[in-house]
């Protein structure tokens, strides 16, 4: 189907083609575009989800129509054990590992291929497709209510006209709207979670990384304005790390207010602000496997890179990963030389955006390409490849996705990013070792103050 997919009247077209009309891709780029058009507007909820996806399922039937997603916890669901896992019955359709790549190719990112093709231990159990994400009807009326309203502004860099709404621009025309889609997604008005990290070593042994973090989003800030989110974090452990936190604020309009971040320092118990806190600055506790743009698959201002909208495609991507949540799993269970214990990974074959960054001219940053696949049902990332700037592949973004039942909201059960060049991974956002996730939890703006950072320090 040619064309921009949400203007075409053929939903139930399979695999919807990589390529754009050309005035779709180059429109808006230096200027605003215009908001949603009522009749795209008037789709929504019907041959569209309330977030923009198709509802309709593949015409071959692997992918089914969309029902609503999973917006209530199962009957005996227990957060303290981990999200029950709604899809316990399923058995593998298939597995794809190195000696049967090439047959899936046409599904699989050029990253998956890499891993596949390099790790004996790397394979994709394929179970069959479930749609299970869902969002607050009252999350569903705000999109609706905004898609005539929102622009892009200065090159893509800021965005106007966002009060409450999480999908900004469920018909997106450009690559970077798809991003800011991402950016603005549903995860809760406000977010609270313990995860820990692990920098893996080639043989395998690591060192976790614990850490407290406490998110208030724009959608939960209805009387302030301009904010995207404020965020905070405690590291935990290692001793090396344990006592220095961060803060960050990120805004809407990133010309008007770049992002503000200060850190604490146990040693000295001051607060400094942190300018470097964003883009390619390797991450606290990733031992330089990743960069502060990498984290929740990417976040920060977008303006180092131009954003192509290639299209949308069908693609095994992990997804439904409850079990990755489970309690009673160790973290020795999961984390493995090499690569995650991938028997406890599932995958399903999905539609996703395909959006392809390339560094600006005159910019600087460690990747020269991403190439980010993001789920159509939740705008969440799913798989990222990132290049360096001799365009090889160079690292490989895993992102294991669930529906939690108490946003409800399809999040992060944990990621994986693989570092071809160095030969090692590190694993973030797990928490089976620590307290339940917990989502819309009461908040004040002044908890994430400078004075608020120096005394969760003390």
């Amino acid at each position: 189907m040619a064309g921009h997919p949400h203007l075409a009247p053929r939903p139930r077209h399979p695999m919807l083609t990589l390529a754009l009309a050309a005035a779709a891709l180059l429109g808006g780029v230096g200027s605003a575009l215009a908001g949603a058009t009522p009749d795209e507007i008037a789709r929504l909820g019907k041959d569209l989800t309330p977030v923009g996806a198709e509802r309709a399922g593949s015409k071959d039937g692997r992918i089914p129509a969309w029902d609503g997603g999973i917006a209530k916890s199962p009957a005996g669901y227990d957060a303290s054990k981990g999200l029950a896992d709604p899809f316990a019955a399923d058995k593998p359709l298939y597995t794809i590992n190195a000696a049967n790549a090439e047959q899936h190719k046409d599904q699989l990112a050029p990253g998956q291929l890499a891993l596949l093709k390099r790790y004996p231990g790397y394979t994709m159990a394929v179970y069959p497709t479930r749609r299970s994400a869902a969002f607050p009807e009252s999350i569903y009326a705000s999109i609706k209510a905004e898609a005539g309203k929102v622009e892009t502004a200065n090159d893509g860099n800021s965005v106007v006209g966002v009060v409450g709404s999480t999908v900004p621009f469920p018909f997106p025309k450009t690559g970077v709207e798809a991003i800011w889609n991402h950016a603005f997604r549903y995860r809760g008005g406000t977010l609270v979670r313990n995860t820990t990290e692990f920098p893996v070593q080639s043989n395998g042994s690591f060192t976790p990384v614990r850490r407290y973090e406490q998110t208030i989003f724009g959608n939960g800030l209805k009387d302030v304005p301009n904010v995207l989110f404020y965020f905070r974090t405690n590291y935990l452990a290692p001793s090396s790390i344990a006592g220095e936190a961060l803060l960050a604020h990120d805004f809407i309009d990133q010309v008007k207010q770049p992002r503000a971040a200060w850190v604490y320092n146990p040693g000295t118990r001051r607060v400094l602000r942190a300018p470097h806190v964003a883009y390619d600055t390797p991450r606290t506790g990733t031992d330089g496997l990743s960069t502060v743009d990498d984290y929740d698959g990417f976040n920060g201002s977008p303006d180092r890179f131009d954003w192509k909208l290639v299209g949308k495609r069908e693609m095994v991507v992990s997804y439904n990963n409850s079990r990755l949540t489970d309690k009673k799993l160790k973290y020795a269970d999961i984390i493995q030389p090499a690569t995650m214990n991938q028997s406890l990974v599932r995958y399903e074959l999905h539609r996703v955006w395909v959006v392809e960054a390339t560094l600006r001219q005159g910019k600087s940053h460690v990747y020269g390409k991403r190439v980010y696949f993001i789920d159509e049902d939740s705008w969440q990332i799913a798989h990222g490849d990132l290049y360096d700037g001799r365009g090889e592949l160079w690292r490989v973004l895993e992102v294991h996705g669930a529906q939690f039942y108490d946003g409800p909201a399809y999040f992060i059960a944990g990621t994986a990013q693989y570092d071809l060049q160095a030969r090692r991974y590190v694993s973030s956002g797990l928490t089976n070792e620590e307290k339940p996730i917990r989502f819309n939890e009461p908040m004040k703006v002044a908890d994430f103050s400078a004075d608020a950072l120096r005394r969760s320090g003390n």
